[in-house]
C-alpha cells in the first residue's frame, strides 16, 4: 500500500503542468493491441521476442493474459505463434523464426520499418551508413542487421569525432527513432564537419511522437521546479525526457514507473511540478501520479499542449480480421489509453 504524500506548505501556489502530447504513440498502441488480439485469436501462450514495448507495467499486464516474453526465438517451441516487438528485428531473426516453423506476427513500428528500408537501399548503393543510436538497443540491432557490412553505430556526439569511414564521399546518416532530437543533430553536425558530403536520410528518422513529447516537456520545464517523467528505465525516449527537462530549465527531474516511487523530499520547496510520460506508457500510470500529487496539495492541473496527434497505423495483416473474416473494429492502433 502506497504511503500518501504529505501536503507540506511552500511559498506560492502549488500546481501541476501536465505535458501534452504524452504517453502512448500509434506504434506502441499498435504493438500492444497486436499481442492482445493474437492472444484472443490463437489462445495462450503467445510468445513475444523481447519486450513488446519498453514498459514494465504493459509487459506485466500482457504476461497476466498469457504472453510469454523471450530473448531469442530459439527459446520458443517449434510451430508456436510469436510477435516481433515494436522495435523491429533483423533479417537473421526472421530467418531463425522460419527455421523453427514459427507463425510470426510483425509488430514493428512502421516508422522503424521505414529506417530499415532506408538502410537496405543505401547499402545496395554501396553507401557507408553511420547509424546514430545506442549499441545494444533492440532497434539499433534490427536496423544494423539489415546491412551489417555497411553500418557503423555512432553512440554519441563524442564518437562522431573519432569514427572512421572508407569513402567520405559515400556516407549517409540514419538514426534510432527514439533519441533526443538535440543530441542527434549535434552528432550530425559534428559528422558533417568531418565529412562535408554526408548525406541526410530522405526524411527525418526521429519519431514524430519522440519529437512531440520532447517539445512539450521543453515548454513545461522552463516553468517547473520539478519534472516527473513516467516511464521505464529501459525506455530510451523516457530517459531522454528526463535529460531534456533538465537541459531546458527544470531544477530537478526524475523518472518513475509508478506513483509510489515519487518521494516526499522531491517536493520540498516545490511550487510547480511538471508531469509527462514516455511513448510506451499507458495513461492510467500518469493519472495515478497526478492522484498522488493531489494528496500533497498539487491538485491544480494545467495541461500544456504543443501538438495534436491523430496518426493511426493498421494492425499486422494477420490480425486485421476477426475469426469470422470480418474486418475487426480494432484494426487500427493509435487510440488513447
Amino acid at each position: 500500500m502506497r504511503e500518501p504524500l504529505q501536503d507540506r506548505p511552500v511559498e506560492g501556489r502549488k500546481r501541476v503542468l501536465l505535458a501534452a502530447p504524452r504517453g502512448y504513440c500509434a506504434g506502441v498502441d499498435r504493438a500492444v493491441v497486436a499481442v492482445e488480439k493474437a492472444l484472443q485469436r490463437y489462445g495462450a501462450p503467445v510468445y513475444v521476442r523481447k519486450q513488446i514495448v519498453h514498459n514494465i507495467h504493459v509487459v506485466t499486464e500482457l504476461e497476466d493474459q498469457g504472453a510469454i516474453f523471450v530473448d531469442e526465438v530459439d527459446e520458443i517451441p517449434e510451430g508456436s505463434h510469436v510477435v516481433f516487438s515494436a522495435h523491429g528485428v533483423s533479417p537473421m531473426v526472421v530467418s531463425a523464426a522460419e527455421d523453427r516453423h514459427l507463425h510470426a506476427i510483425d509488430a514493428t513500428c512502421p516508422l522503424v520499418t521505414k529506417v530499415h528500408r532506408e538502410a537496405v537501399r543505401f547499402a545496395r548503393d554501396d553507401f557507408e551508413i553511420l547509424l546514430i543510436g545506442h549499441d545494444g538497443h533492440e532497434e539499433v540491432e534490427g536496423t544494423a542487421g539489415e546491412a551489417p557490412d555497411h553500418v557503423t553505430v555512432v553512440n554519441s556526439p563524442a564518437e562522431a569525432d573519432i569514427v572512421e569511414v572508407r569513402d567520405p564521399s559515400k556516407v549517409v546518416w540514419l538514426s534510432q527513432t527514439t533519441l533526443s532530437v538535440d543530441e542527434t543533430m549535434e552528432t550530425v553536425n559534428r559528422l558533417r564537419t568531418r565529412f562535408p558530403e554526408l548525406q541526410d536520410p530522405p526524411s527525418d528518422d526521429i519519431c514524430y511522437a519522440t519529437q512531440n513529447r520532447q517539445v512539450a516537456i521543453k515548454k513545461v520545464a522552463a516553468d517547473a521546479d520539478l519534472v516527473i517523467v513516467v516511464g521505464s528505465a529501459n525506455s530510451s525516449n523516457s530517459v531522454r525526457l528526463v535529460e531534456v527537462a533538465r537541459e531546458y530549465g527544470a531544477k530537478a527531474a526524475y523518472r518513475v514507473d509508478y506513483a509510489d516511487e515519487v518521494r516526499q523530499e522531491w517536493l520540498d520547496g516545490v511550487t510547480t511540478v511538471g508531469v509527462t510520460s514516455g511513448a510506451s506508457v499507458p495513461e492510467v500510470l500518469v493519472q495515478e501520479v497526478l492522484q498522488a500529487l493531489a494528496e500533497a496539495g498539487y491538485g491544480d492541473v494545467e495541461e500544456v499542449r504543443t501538438a495534436e496527434e491523430d496518426l493511426m497505423f493498421s494492425l499486422p495483416k494477420e490480425l486485421r480480421q476477426d475469426v469470422s473474416g470480418q474486418r475487426d473494429e480494432r484494426a487500427l492502433g493509435g487510440r488513447s489509453r
